[in-house]
């Protein structure tokens, strides 16, 4: 691999390990000619289905577009990286598993909003918000209510209430 500081073709990889869910190798190398260090990831490169739009254009999976909606969404909320790349991953996952040519992008929303309900109850409310474009604020209100009735327990935990409990536990 070329070195990105002075570009000599040969760099030794110094250190290798797994990343996430096992299905990345991150990789340390140093430069041989000028011994700078620089981090590299390495994946398989698997077809991933073209995606069809509400308006039935397709368009080639994107995980950086994916990415960011996701961090987006989590965006001063107290959620690290890793269960950030942790979540494109189950998502990437069930593309996979659809085993399908194309998908329609109202399912990977329904992805997305699953696995933010577990990372951050705000951040899902603010992805559902624009996802849904709810019509008025009763609308918004009946999802935060549904939200704060279906989260497990073990999830609830960790996560700040959305609404004033009145003294009541959930």
């Amino acid at each position: 691999m070329r070195c990105p500081f002075c570009s000599h073709l040969d760099t030794k990889v110094i250190d290798s390990r797994e990343v996430g869910e096992g299905d990345q190798i991150r990789r340390r190398r140093e430069c041989i000619s000028c011994k700078g260090r620089f981090t590299t990831y390495e994946s398989a490169e698997l077809n991933l289905p073209r995606i069809i739009k509400s308006d039935n254009r397709r368009e080639s999976f994107d995980e950086e577009k994916l990415r960011a909606g996701i961090l987006r969404a989590v965006e001063k909320c107290p959620v690290e990286m890793e269960r950030v790349e942790t979540a494109i991953s189950n998502i990437k996952n069930n593309l996979r598993a659809a085993g399908e040519r194309e998908i329609k992008s109202i399912k990977i929303g329904n992805w997305v909003m699953e696995e933010l309900k577990g990372l951050d109850k705000v951040a899902y409310v603010r992805f559902a918000s624009v996802y849904r474009s709810f019509e008025d604020v009763k609308s918004f209100l009946e999802e935060i209510e549904r939200l704060e009735h279906e989260l497990p327990p073990e999830l609830k935990r960790n996560q700040l209430d959305l609404l004033e409990s009145n003294g009541e536990e959930n």
